[in-house]
């Protein structure tokens, strides 16, 4: 029996997937709502893997994945978003995750996935690889958003989509002086002087799904 426990923040969401992964004899289903859930019941119960998602309130699931793989350095784990893989794919994988879904992705792709990983340790698609490939041939040119630290690249994302950078701190439960001092750091890197130049590079290249 495979152990799989989801973690998503929508109880639809949640539901729809543990009514995928039941009708496959051998997944026995678990799920959390947040983080919180999540590392109360890796403490509980052993799991054979966590399909997690990335956008969740509080400790969004990049940040848990870290953590997780801190806590839980060999249990595998997918991450399932509504982001394309260009914008989050390599980021989760180079922090730990087993693989990338995207929500958009067949019911039974996700089946093979959670299967896949179990036996071979990882589960990418072929046009993340394909990404994966080019990225390791022009690693000395990587665009500038690529430069950014993750935690970089996620409050950039919310800059360019209007968020304040009071409304940023309650979100990632930082000071308004940390975020402050975020964005400093990427108008630097990104060599920009304003949030609009933020929102401009962001829909230029593609990086939010508006």
């Amino acid at each position: 029996m495979i152990r799989v426990l989801i973690v998503d923040d929508h109880p639809i969401v949640r539901r729809g997937l543990k009514q995928i992964l039941s009708e496959d004899s051998c997944m026995a289903v678990g799920e959390a709502r947040n983080s919180q859930e999540l590392f109360k019941l890796i403490e509980r119960q052993d799991w054979d893997i966590v399909v997690l998602d990335i956008t969740m309130p509080e400790k969004d699931g990049l940040d848990a994945l870290k953590e997780l793989k801190q806590k839980r350095p060999k249990l595998p784990v997918l991450m399932l978003s509504i982001h394309p893989e260009d914008q989050y794919a390599v980021r989760t994988l180079k922090a730990g995750a087993a693989g990338y879904l995207t929500k958009a992705s067949a019911p039974e792709e996700l089946v093979r996935a959670i299967k896949k990983t179990l036996e071979r340790g990882k589960y990418i698609s072929q046009t993340l690889a394909e990404k994966l490939a080019f990225d390791l041939e022009n690693e000395g040119n990587k665009m500038l958003h690529e430069t950014l630290a993750d935690r970089e690249y996620q409050v950039m994302l919310m800059i360019a989509t209007g968020k304040t950078i009071t409304k940023i701190a309650k979100e990632l439960s930082l000071s308004v002086k940390t975020v402050s001092t975020y964005r400093a750091r990427i108008l630097e890197k990104m060599r920009m002087k304003s949030n609009a130049e933020f929102t401009h590079y962001v829909i230029k290249h593609k990086l939010i799904e508006w």
